[in-house]
């Protein structure tokens, strides 16, 4: 089928115009490419974010803001080259990865990529319960599994087509992108941001939390996810309409990765203006739970209820999501399917028991970043070696600067969790 729509060229099911994109297709065709890009920022903007945004700025300041931003503008990359794989192949990158390596290769990537779901599903769960806490009392268990049913009704969505699934999806997203804007805007930010902006570290600790901030933004599930949503989205007939494709794909990464960028700097800024070196009684803003007792004490109460709806959003919304990747996931390694509400259960298990045990929630969603970002290698080494191919990229095959650009970040990204690692098993030890 795949093969037959990029022989024809379909938009949703229906022709291309031919002969220029601009005309035949104008705003009506750069909607139709758009919006896969946000359905995976919102996994840009997913609780763990918040856990580790928060920390970083509650213990340093503007120090780590670097992070934030190299961290999105590495997203760019890494999801513009997924998301040009899938409309140049009509296949997702798990699908690739089954034709192209050993089985047991492509098993091992499988396995590796169900538990970086289970990490991810374990901050979005968690997250959603406590937003739920915050904001209505609820308790964290029963927290969860609303947040479980949420997510549900969202990907039940996906009966009527993909465009009710990312509209969703992008209202919650506005509703995080408010939330944290106008707790910044209560907040205020000073001048001295601007030093956040030059790359340094503060010992061990901070590259640490750094490590996990990279594993929050980067997230590896949403590299198989974005060619997935595109690859069956819009094919071209001719060279005019694989440009417009590209170039209507390039904006929707900037612009959906652009805006996760600001909300995840917005995170950092409100935390290390309101806490960063302030001492506030029987209130650890380490935590979730601190951040929001904080800001209703050295704000208002409206900026700690606006910050507790955006959480609240990001949970529902990035669960959804999330869950959805794993099908993906599966279906493309494995070439199994199996019932969404038996996937919502099987990843939904163990949020609910780290809940049940009573586990600090913002530990576990900041170790939860951690080991998502061991997972990151393993979908970005393929998606660079499979973008470079020109037999199976034709006209959207990288060129050589993006290729060396993509090799080095996944170098940095390999490097930075082998430092991770023997940090953990020293401290382990």
């Amino acid at each position: 089928m795949a093969d037959q729509e990029a022989a024809t060229g379909v938009v949703a099911g229906r022709p291309l115009a031919e002969g220029d994109p601009l005309r035949g297709l104008g705003w009506r065709g750069r909607l139709m490419v758009a919006g896969p890009a946000f359905v995976a920022a919102i996994a840009y903007i997913d609780p763990g974010n918040f856990a580790t945004n928060f920390a970083a700025g509650s213990r340093y300041g503007y120090l780590l803001l670097w992070v934030v931003i190299a961290a999105n503008v590495l997203a760019m990359l890494i999801q513009n080259l997924s998301a040009k794989l899938g409309l140049a192949t009509g296949r997702n990158l798990a699908e690739l990865c089954r034709e192209r390596f050993r089985r047991p290769v492509s098993w091992g990537m499988w396995v590796q990529a169900e538990i970086v779901a289970i990490a991810t599903d374990l901050a979005e769960v968690i997250g959603g319960a406590v937003a739920l806490y915050l904001l209505f009392g609820i308790p964290l268990f029963t927290g969860g599994l609303i947040t479980g049913v949420v997510a549900f009704g969202l990907l039940a969505l996906q009966s009527r087509g993909h465009r009710p699934f990312e509209r969703a999806v992008l209202l919650l997203f506005m509703i995080v992108l408010v939330g944290l804007l106008y707790t910044l805007g209560r907040t205020g930010v000073p001048g001295e941001a601007v030093t956040g902006l030059v790359p340094r570290f503060d010992g061990t600790d901070s590259l640490l939390l750094a490590t996990g901030m990279l594993g929050a933004t980067v997230m590896p599930h949403v590299i198989y996810l974005h060619s997935a949503l595109t690859q069956r989205r819009l094919r071209a007939s001719g060279v005019e309409q694989q440009r417009f494709i590209l170039r209507t794909t390039r904006l929707d990464v900037f612009v959906g990765m652009g805006t996760a960028g600001i909300v995840n700097a917005s995170m950092l800024l409100i935390a290390a203006v309101a806490f960063a070196g302030t001492a506030i009684p029987d209130t650890d803003t380490d935590t979730i739970e601190g951040v929001f007792t904080a800001l209703g004490t050295t704000v208002d109460g409206w900026a700690a209820t606006a910050f507790a709806v955006a959480l609240l959003a990001s949970g529902f919304a990035s669960s959804g999501v999330g869950t959805y990747a794993g099908q993906v996931v599966m279906q493309g390694f494995i070439r199994r399917r199996i019932p969404i509400m038996l996937r919502r259960a099987l990843t939904l298990a163990p949020a609910l028991l780290v809940l049940g045990l009573g586990v600090n929630p913002t530990e576990a969603l900041v170790w939860s970043q951690v080991v998502l970002s061991f997972g990151i290698p393993f979908a970005l080494i393929p998606l660079v070696l499979f973008t470079r191919r020109r037999d199976l990229m034709g006209s959207f095959v990288n060129n050589r600067w993006t290729t060396v650009a993509a090799v080095a970040v996944a170098a940095v990204i390999v490097v930075l969790n082998a430092f991770l690692l023997v940090q953990l098993l020293i401290v382990g030890s």
